[in-house]
């Protein structure tokens, strides 16, 4: 940020520089300072984007920025795509990298309008891991899970996955459901130790996640171009669940 903010105040200084990437400019910040600094940085970002010479003619720097961390790219994404009064709009494009194998190729995916929210393509790949005959599951898949519905749950307002569970099925699969992700999301089924689901553990993980989906009614982004399919389960007896956006 120095650098870039010495360029914009010297630009004769830097008559060579037409580009600046940066790349992932945070390490091991709480939220709140990942999102002032994403603030800070988007600010600084705008007046390059908008930078005149010494005539008054446009002569922006163009950047390149890149991040892992899911929060800090909306922040930056909301603060430099946002209409502010005085300022000109700022021309910018959002991607991220998609791996379509496990073999080190990447695809490069435009968020157009719509954020990148990296729950939702996290939960886009356990669906594809979940495919009754592509897909590959392991037990640490569960941890993935969990994970995913306590974002969910805490964007509700509420402080544990309790109110996902509740909402998914019957009393009888809220405990069932509670049980396997208590149980196989910790010890010797870290992602370290991947170990391969047995057959009844696959069936039980297909039945969450198809119903946490439904449920909540994700929309997930189609990733690898063959849309993936949840096992067949049997109907369950009990009241059905009432989505949470009704």
């Amino acid at each position: 940020m120095a650098i870039c903010e010495q360029l914009l105040k010297y630009p004769d200084a830097y008559p060579a520089v037409k580009y600046v990437y940066i790349d992932d400019p945070i390490s091991s910040l709480d939220d709140n300072n990942a999102i002032s600094v994403a603030c800070d940085l988007a600010k600084l970002l705008r007046r390059a984007a908008s930078k005149t010479d010494q005539n008054g003619a446009a002569s922006p720097v163009k950047i390149v920025f890149s991040s892992h961390h899911a929060l800090f790219f909306n922040v930056m994404c909301n603060e430099i795509g946002r209409a502010k009064e005085h300022e000109p709009r700022v021309s910018h494009k959002r991607y991220y990298l998609h791996r379509t194998n496990g073999e080190g190729s990447f695809t490069l995916r435009a968020t157009e309008d719509t954020l990148f929210f990296h729950h939702v393509a996290a939960l886009a790949e356990l669906q594809v891991a979940a495919h009754h005959k592509s897909g590959k599951l392991y037990t640490f898949h569960f941890n993935a899970l969990r994970s995913i519905m306590e974002k969910t749950a805490s964007f509700f307002g509420h402080a544990d996955i309790s109110f996902c569970l509740k909402a998914l099925a019957s009393e009888e699969d809220t405990a069932l459901y509670n049980r396997a992700l208590q149980l196989l999301s910790h010890g010797k089924y870290a992602i370290h130790e991947p170990t391969e689901m047995g057959e009844d553990n696959k069936d039980l993980f297909r039945n969450i996640l198809k119903d946490f989906i439904t449920t909540f009614n994700f929309s997930l982004p189609d990733l690898t171009g063959v849309q993936p399919a949840a096992a067949p389960s049997a109907p369950r007896p009990g009241p059905q669940a009432k989505p949470a956006h009704e």
